[in-house]
C-alpha cells in the first residue's frame, strides 16, 4: 500500500533528515531551521530545491519501507500546521480502494506518482470544487424552480420599510414636522432626553431606528445602545452606563433607547437619574402608558415628553404605498372610466406584478386604527397570498386587484382599548359629558364602542348609575331606577344579549332632564367638612338620641317635634353652622 512521504520511515542517506512541520517533506537537518521560516513566510512554497522529496533508491527499499511502515506507529505529526488533512484521508482511502495498483509490488514510479499527488490534490480540490451530490443537485434544483415565485422573507414587512432618514419619516407633523423645534434639533445632530409618548404603531421604535442610523454614521462621536425593559434589567443598564463613562473620556456620547421604558418600577428608573442629569447618557423612552402615572417625575424633569399620535388616514396610505415595491405592486387611482388606460410605468425602476387600486389602500388605511404596524401587516398578508394564489412570477403579466379581492380576506379585527390604561378612562369620560350635554347620538356612540372593544359591561353600568345621581338628580328620579335595573339585567343575562340593554340605558340617561342641584350641593357640604378648623360642632341637645334614662337626665332629646321647620321654631344644624345653605352658591 502507498504511503506519503511522512508516514514512511525516514530514508536511509548520509544526512540525517527531519519532516518539516509546515509543509510534511524531509529537510536536511543542517537546512531545518531556514527551510521551517522560509514556509512560515510563505506556505504554498512548491520550489523543488528548496523543499526536496526523497525517493527510495531501489523497489527493494521502497518495499522494505512500506513494509516496515505498516508495523510501525505512524510518526507524529503537527496538526496545527497541516494542510488538508481531510483531502488527504480521503485520497489515501480512494488508493487503497484502487484495484490497478499493485500493493505488493509498488514500482518508483507509482510511489513518486502518489507522494505528488498527496501534496497537490490540497489545492486542486479548493481550484475545482467537487461536483455536487445527487441530494445537493436536487435541492439546487428545487431553489430554481421557486425562483419563479418571488422569495419572502422572514423580516416582518414593517421592519423592511422602515426608514433610516428623518427626511422619510411619515407622520407626527406636530412634532416632526419641518419647523418644530424637535426637528430643527435633529437636523443639527442635537439630540435631547425624550421620553415617546404614544399608542402602539404610530412611530417611536422608527424614531429611534433613525437616530441609531444617525449615530452609525458618527461613530467616532456618537453609541446608540437599543434595549427593551421587557427583556433587561438594571444589571445591563449599568454595564452601559459603565461604557458610557469610558467613552466620555474620549468625548463620544451614548443614546440609550430604553423601549417599554413603563415595565421598569420606579427603583430600577431611578438608576437613570444621576447619569441623565450628568450627561453621562441620553436617554430615549418609549411608552405606550401615560408618563404621569408610570414614570418618576424625577426622570420626567430631566426628560421631554414627545407626545405621538395615531396615524391619520392620509399618512397611513402613504406608508402603505411606499411598501407596495417590496411586492412588486404599484397603487393606481380610482377611475371610473373603464376604457382608459393604465398609467404610465416607464419611470419605475421594477417590472410591477400586482397592481392596486386606490380604494385597497385607503381600506387598510381606515381599517387599521391608525396602526402602521397593523396597515402592514395587513398588506403584507394581502400582497403574499396573491402571489401565491395567482402564481405571479417574473414571466406573468401583471394582475389587476380590487377592493372585492381583499376585503373577505382581510376584517377588522383590532380596535385599540386598554382595560386598564388611558383609552378605559377616555372613553368612560367622553360617554359621560355625552349624557351630561344631553347628547343621545353620542352617548349611544361610546356606549357602544366600550362594548365592541371589549370592555365589562358592568363597569359600563356602574359609571351609568353615578351618572343616573350626578347629573340627572332630582329631576328625574326615575333615571337613578333605569340605572340599578340596567345593573340587574346585565348580571342576569350577560353578553351579547345584555348590549341593547346597556344602549337603552345610555339614551334614556342622555334625554333625561338634567339637575346637579343635589351633586352640586354636596360637594360645597363636604368641602365645609373639610376645611373646618378646629373641633367638629356638637350634635344640638334637642337632635341627640336619649334610649337610657340616663340621657334623657342629661337632656338629650329635650324640646324635639315632629313638626315642619318653620313651625317647629327648631335649628336642624349646630349652632355654628346655622346660616349655612349649601344650596346657594
Amino acid at each position: 500500500m502507498a504511503e506519503s512521504a511522512l508516514d514512511s520511515p525516514q530514508p536511509s542517506t548520509s544526512a540525517t533528515k527531519y519532516p518539516c512541520p509546515v509543509c510534511n517533506k524531509w529537510v536536511p537537518d543542517t537546512q531545518i531551521n531556514e527551510h521551517i521560516d522560509q514556509c512560515l513566510k510563505d506556505p504554498n512554497c512548491e520550489d523543488p530545491g528548496d523543499l526536496p522529496i526523497v525517493i527510495p533508491s531501489s523497489p527493494q527499499e521502497a518495499s522494505s519501507s512500506i513494509t516496515s511502515s505498516e508495523t510501525k506507529e505512524p510518526k507524529r505529526t503537527f496538526s496545527i500546521f497541516e494542510r488538508n488533512k481531510a483531502s488527504g484521508s480521503a485520497s489515501k482511502r480512494a488508493r487503497r480502494e484502487s484495484p490497478e495498483k499493485n500493493e505488493a509490488n509498488p514500482t518508483i514510479e507509482q510511489l513518486e506518482q502518489d507522494i505528488i499527488s498527496i501534496e497537490t490534490e490540497g489545492e486542486e480540490e479548493e481550484e475545482h470544487p467537487k461536483p455536487s451530490t445527487s441530494k445537493q443537485q436536487a435541492k439546487q434544483d428545487d431553489s430554481q424552480n421557486a425562483a419563479s415565485l418571488p422569495v419572502e422573507s422572514s423580516v416582518p414587512l414593517a421592519e423592511r420599510v422602515r426608514p433610516t432618514r428623518i427626511e422619510d419619516y411619515i407622520g407626527q407633523d406636530q412634532v416632526m414636522g419641518r419647523n418644530t423645534m424637535l426637528r430643527r434639533l435633529f437636523d443639527n445632530g442635537t439630540i435631547p432626553s425624550m421620553i415617546l409618548w404614544g399608542p402602539p404603531g404610530c412611530g417611536k421604535t422608527t424614531l429611534a431606528h433613525i437616530i441609531a442610523n444617525h449615530c452609525k454614521q458618527n461613530v467616532d462621536s456618537l453609541r446608540f445602545v437599543k434595549l427593551s425593559a421587557t427583556m433587561v434589567g438594571v444589571a445591563e443598564v449599568k454595564d452601559v452606563i459603565k461604557v458610557a463613562k469610558n467613552d466620555a473620556k474620549f468625548k463620544r456620547r451614548t443614546i440609550l433607547f430604553m423601549d417599554e421604558i413603563h415595565r421598569f418600577n420606579k427603583a430600577q428608573q431611578d438608576q437613570f437619574l444621576p447619569h441623565v442629569e450628568s450627561g453621562t447618557i441620553t436617554l430615549i423612552g418609549a411608552t405606550t402608558e401615560n408618563p404621569s402615572f408610570s414614570l418618576n417625575s424625577a426622570l420626567l424633569s430631566r426628560c421631554r415628553v414627545i407626545v405621538l399620535e395615531k396615524h391619520s388616514v392620509e399618512s397611513m396610505m402613504r406608508i402603505l404605498e411606499r411598501a407596495l415595491p417590496q411586492y412588486g405592486a404599484i397603487m393606481v387611482k380610482d377611475n371610473n372610466n373603464e376604457n382608459d388606460q393604465l398609467p404610465d410605468l416607464s419611470h419605475l425602476s421594477f417590472v410591477p406584478r400586482l397592481i392596486l387600486k386606490e380604494d385597497i389602500i385607503r381600506w387598510l388605511a381606515e381599517t387599521s386604527d391608525g396602526d402602521a404596524r397593523i396597515g402592514l401587516n395587513g398588506l403584507q398578508l394581502a400582497l403574499r397570498s396573491f402571489q401565491l394564489d395567482l402564481g405571479v412570477s417574473e414571466e406573468t403579466s401583471p394582475q389587476i386587484l380590487s377592493l372585492e379581492d381583499v376585503r373577505d380576506g382581510i376584517k377588522k379585527s383590532h380596535l385599540l382599548y386598554d382595560r386598564n390604561g388611558d383609552q378605559h378612562y377616555d372613553i368612560i369620560s367622553a360617554l359621560h359629558k355625552s349624557i351630561r350635554a344631553s347628547d343621545d347620538n353620542a352617548a349611544l356612540y361610546w356606549a357602544t364602542r366600550m362594548i365592541a372593544s371589549g370592555e365589562d359591561p358592568r363597569y359600563i353600568c356602574r359609571r351609568m348609575i353615578r351618572m343616573a345621581s350626578e347629573d340627572i338628580g332630582i329631576a328625574d328620579t326615575n333615571a337613578l331606577q333605569v340605572a340599578t335595573s340596567t345593573l340587574t339585567a346585565v348580571q342576569s343575562i350577560g353578553m351579547p344579549e345584555a348590549d341593547v340593554i346597556i344602549a337603552h340605558c345610555a339614551v334614556y340617561l342622555a334625554r333625561a332632564p338634567k339637575s346637579r342641584e343635589v351633586y352640586e350641593a354636596y360637594k360645597r357640604c363636604r368641602a365645609s367638612i373639610d376645611q373646618w378648623k378646629g373641633p367638629m360642632p356638637s350634635v344640638p341637645m334637642h337632635l341627640r338620641n336619649a334610649p337610657t334614662k340616663l340621657m334623657k337626665d342629661l337632656n338629650y332629646g329635650a324640646g324635639y317635634n315632629l313638626l315642619h321647620k318653620n313651625e317647629s321654631g327648631l335649628t336642624y344644624l349646630p349652632k355654628e353652622l346655622e346660616e349655612e345653605n349649601y344650596f346657594s352658591d
